[in-house]
This record gives C-alpha cells, sequence and structure tokens, in this order.
C-alpha cells in the first residue's frame, strides 16, 4: 500500500476537474492511497451504463471490491467516451490509489497513461475489454474470448443457413473497442464460403436506442430482403426487434435475430420466440478481477490473461435456464 501526501493537492484538482463517485469505502480516510487498517484503495474505470450487459458488470464488480471485502472503491462512468475515460484513470493516478481496474471503451490510445500508472508503481488490471498497448503496462486481463463469441453466433447462422441464398444485416458493437472487432472477426470466419451475403453493416454503440435506429434504416433500406440479423449484443438486438415490429413483421420469423451477451431481457426475448439463438458473454468478472487484484498487489504471480467460458442458447434451453439467471 502506498501513502502519497505529496500528491493531495493533484487529488482535489482532480475531484474538482472529473466526477468520480466512492463506492463502498465512501471515500473515507483512505481514500487516495492505501492506509494503515489494510484497506485497499482501487480506482474502476468503466466504459459507461450503455447495456443491460455493463450495468450487471459494474455491480458485479462493487459487490466483489465491497468495503466488506477490505476494498474503498472509486468508480467511474465515462459515457462511452475515450477521452472522459483517461481523464479517470489520471485521476485516480493523482489519488495515489493502490490499483486500477480498467474496461478500456477502446483498443487504443492507452500507451501514455499506462506508462504514468507503470511509473507511479500503480498496477492496472484490464476487465471485459483488452488494450493494443505493450502488455508490460498492465498486470493482467479478466474478461471473455469475444472472437469465439462471434465465431460461435455466426457457426450457428451457418448451419441453419449457410446453404441456401441469406441475407443478413449486422448491428456493431462500438467502434475501435475490442468486444466488435473481435466478434466480427470470429462471426466472419464462421459465415465464409456459405450462401451468407451481408447486405448492410453499421454500429449501434451497444446501445439499445441505436440499434433500433441502425435497423430502421436497414428495413428502409431493404426492407423483406433481410433474413437474418446478428446483434454484436442484445440491446442492440432489442431496439432492433422493436423496429422490426413497427415494421409490420415478425421478429423470430420474418427476420431470424441472432446476439451476443444472454442478458435477462434477452434471454426473455429469446425464450419468446423473437430471438433466435444467444451466445453467452458472462458480466460477472468482479470476485475474479478482485481475486488478482489482491495477488498483484501482494507480489504473488498471475496470469497475463484469464478467460472465463461462455454458453450458447437457442430458445428451449431459454425457457429451461430463464428463471435461475442472475443477469
Amino acid at each position: 500500500m502506498k501513502a502519497k501526501k505529496v500528491l493531495a493537492g493533484f487529488a482535489l484538482i482532480g475531484a474538482m476537474a472529473l466526477t468520480v463517485t466512492g463506492c463502498a469505502g465512501g471515500g473515507g480516510s483512505n481514500a487516495g492511497g492505501g492506509g494503515g487498517d489494510g484497506v485497499i484503495t482501487v480506482g474502476f474505470a468503466q466504459t459507461g451504463s450503455e447495456s443491460g450487459w455493463r450495468s450487471a458488470n459494474t455491480e458485479s464488480i462493487k459487490e466483489a471490491f465491497s468495503e466488506a471485502n477490505g476494498f474503498n472503491l472509486i468508480f467511474n462512468a465515462a459515457d462511452n467516451k475515450p477521452e472522459a475515460q483517461i481523464a479517470a484513470v489520471r485521476s485516480f493516478i493523482n489519488q495515489g490509489v493502490d490499483a486500477i481496474v480498467l474496461a478500456p471503451i477502446v483498443t487504443d490510445g492507452w500507451d501514455d497513461v499506462l506508462q504514468e500508472a507503470k511509473d507511479a508503481n500503480i498496477p492496472v488490471i484490464l476487465e471485459d475489454r483488452t488494450v493494443s498497448a505493450s502488455e508490460d503496462l498492465y498486470a493482467s486481463w479478466i474478461g471473455l474470448d469475444f472472437k469465439q463469441e462471434g465465431e460461435t453466433a455466426g457457426k450457428w447462422v451457418a448451419d441453419n443457413f449457410g446453404s441456401t441464398p441469406t441475407n443478413l444485416v449486422v448491428l456493431e458493437g462500438t467502434t475501435g473497442s475490442s468486444a466488435a472487432t473481435d466478434r466480427a472477426a470470429g462471426f466472419d470466419s464462421a459465415i465464409a464460403g456459405t450462401d451468407i451475403k451481408v447486405l448492410d453493416s453499421q454500429t449501434g454503440n451497444f446501445t439499445r436506442a441505436d440499434g433500433k435506429t441502425v435497423m430502421e434504416g436497414f428495413l428502409q433500406k431493404y426492407g423483406s430482403q433481410i433474413n437474418v440479423l446478428f446483434a454484436h449484443n442484445d440491446d442492440m438486438g432489442l431496439g432492433a426487434l422493436e423496429a422490426i415490429k413497427a415494421a409490420g413483421l415478425k421478429p423470430g420469423t420474418d427476420i431470424k435475430i441472432v446476439t451476443i451477451d444472454a442478458v435477462k431481457d434477452g434471454m426473455t426475448a429469446l425464450a419468446d420466440g423473437e430471438f433466435n439463438y444467444i451466445v453467452e458473454c458472462n458480466p460477472l468478472l468482479g470476485e475474479k478481477t478482485a481475486e488478482v487484484v489482491k495477488k498483484v498487489l501482494a507480489g504473488e504471480s498471475v496470469d497475463k490473461k484469464y478467460i472465463v467460458e461462455d454458453q450458447a442458447f437457442d430458445q428451449e434451453q431459454a425457457k429451461k435456464v430463464l428463471d435461475s439467471r442472475p443477469y
């Protein structure tokens, strides 16, 4: 643990320049650095609150990094603005936190601030998404295999529609994010060589509102030519579902819908037959992330990456597990 009294002035400036909400520890006497009572102060830079998945992920982190578990969590959600997220990480550095947990909005642009954290001897643990920066600038990454998620979704589409001419549209996640890039690569590799034609592919920014807007544009342009929709997350698929209904079409029947996440609303749509297939992306990464943070600060060796396994569901499988899903 490190007490950085010389940075107290910077902490005040950072607090004025950036709204950072303290959770669990409540910004008490140990905020801005580890105190002598064993409390670990961690800054968590979240992407935002763009989806049901993200909300579940945030709650998982807050629960794992609770006061009862020995943490003081300083939380910031950047509203999907990379520059705001970089500013949050710099604020954590200035406050002298013990460790930083980062769910990077985009892959690129992290080299400088991660180097600043390293120079300040503050370990950074990546959560959910990855970065393109050198691996020596962060201690570990805990997340999902986004490419495999895309491959699993693409294989289902290829198995069910690949032998007949099929028109498909894609709702992409946030441009430049590892989740969007890797899911697209995995999906494209799985449908390669089939009779599936991608009519259009645009970003819906992982949000329900943008998913609806982009799908409305697809329907205006292509209408009933669209056979299948692949959405990089449930929320965009749910927005598209609304647009499909408004156009007088039946989601899950007139247009098949394949998504990734498996949050409650998405699984409900699948159980109701309005979605056709969902690949899980488990948001409950908090417990593992907290475990890795403690090990890093204790000087113990950790793996460079930890991948949480995902499942996949069709309608009947969704019906069986819907009531027991924790998110």
